[in-house]
């Protein structure tokens, strides 16, 4: 049993049998065992939550999203104000001194909407390309429903939950000579559409990470890019079973995809050995072995790597299914498997439960 490790209040232990293809692939006790088969315990629960806007000394920061993929996003709010029901038979009338209440609260709900950020200090400016208020007159109170959309690198909920809150404070001082008892209250989110959150799914399958390097097999240097994504899929809750270390165009690569597939590893991620070179044969090898290619899998990561950087289209990557397996190659540098978790984890999951005949 392998020691956990405290880093940023979490313990990063691993449920997981794994087998370490360096001796820098694990600290402290797996150091120490290469070669041996030890067992990782699986991620434990956050023993204290870890928030988004403070850093590792507690002060406030803003959320850095560059690298976070854009998407459509939606998110809706509700909340109420109650008032006397001659205050709300004076507003249907349109009998009140100030003017047209719930349109000049409409107005108000889509303003707040987009002044969010210049509001609440952490928020990012965002281009919103849809904000709708709605009203409910009912007796003693109006409910009010917001709607807000964008295509952006993160989530509209502020800014639905602050187009309630404009809209109900309108109506408050549009009231307030006539109506000393409104109460705002019971303001919340009721819905939110996009980012990881839209394909979060419990399932996580068994993964296998095979590294190839000329170097890093002969020890010449570290293999940081099958580190990172064997972290990256254990830090998502995965069960990582392998982690190899082969030469470029090595022999034994597709024997091993093969051999780890009958083990009933279901996720196998390459990486190296897709560049240009005469020696960058993996993807020459692994799609001969493909069943079905997933071109869907290959735009989104070459998209991701286009909008950051301008050689990623020399790039090369292959995903594709064998034997109800799914195996994803990637280039070899740190930099591109860091991208190709932030767009793979966790959509790709969801294609297990595609593959296992459930609904998209």
């Amino acid at each position: 049993m392998v020691d956990g490790k405290w880093k940023n209040g979490i313990k990063q232990i691993l449920n997981t049998e794994y087998t370490p293809a360096c001796p820098s692939d694990l600290s402290g006790a797996g150091r120490e065992i290469h070669g041996e088969k030890i067992i990782i315990q699986k991620n434990e629960k956050k023993i204290m939550n870890e928030f988004s806007h403070l850093d590792q000394s507690g002060n406030v920061k803003m959320v850095d999203v560059t690298d976070k993929m854009i998407t459509a996003r939606m998110a809706k709010a509700e909340g109420k104000i109650s008032i006397l029901p001659e205050t709300i038979l004076a507003i249907q009338d349109d009998a009140l001194p100030k003017g047209n209440v719930l349109t000049t609260a409409k107005i108000a709900g889509i303003q707040a909407a987009k002044k969010t950020a210049e509001m609440i200090p952490m928020c990012h400016q965002l281009n919103l390309s849809f904000v709708n208020i709605e009203f409910d007159i009912q007796e003693t109170a109006i409910f009010i429903k917001s709607t807000v959309k964008t295509k952006e690198a993160t989530g509209v909920e502020m800014e639905a939950l602050s187009a309630v809150s404009g809209a109900a404070l309108t109506i408050y001082d549009m009231c307030k000579a006539v109506d000393k008892t409104m109460v705002i209250g019971e303001i919340k989110l009721t819905e939110k559409v996009g980012g990881k959150s839209d394909h979060a799914v419990e399932y996580r399958p068994k993964v296998g990470v095979i590294t190839l390097s000329d170097s890093a097999a002969s020890g010449k240097s570290e293999d940081k890019s099958g580190v990172i994504l064997l972290n990256g899929f254990i830090e998502a809750g995965c069960t990582v079973i392998h982690h190899e270390v082969f030469p470029d165009g090595s022999d034994e690569l597709v024997p091993t995809i093969h051999e780890w597939i009958d083990e009933d590893v279901e996720l196998i991620i390459t990486t190296g050995g897709t560049g240009l070179g005469p020696r960058d044969l993996t993807i020459k090898t692994v799609e001969r072995i493909f069943d079905s290619k997933l071109p869907g899998v290959e735009q989104a990561l070459h998209a991701y790597g286009r909008g950051k950087v301008k050689t990623a289209m020399l790039s090369r990557l292959t995903a594709g299914v064998v034997n109800e397996a799914i195996v994803i190659c990637l280039p070899g540098s740190p930099g591109a498997v860091k991208d190709a978790l932030k767009v793979l984890v966790p959509t790709i999951f969801h294609s297990f439960h595609m593959m296992m005949g459930e609904k998209h």
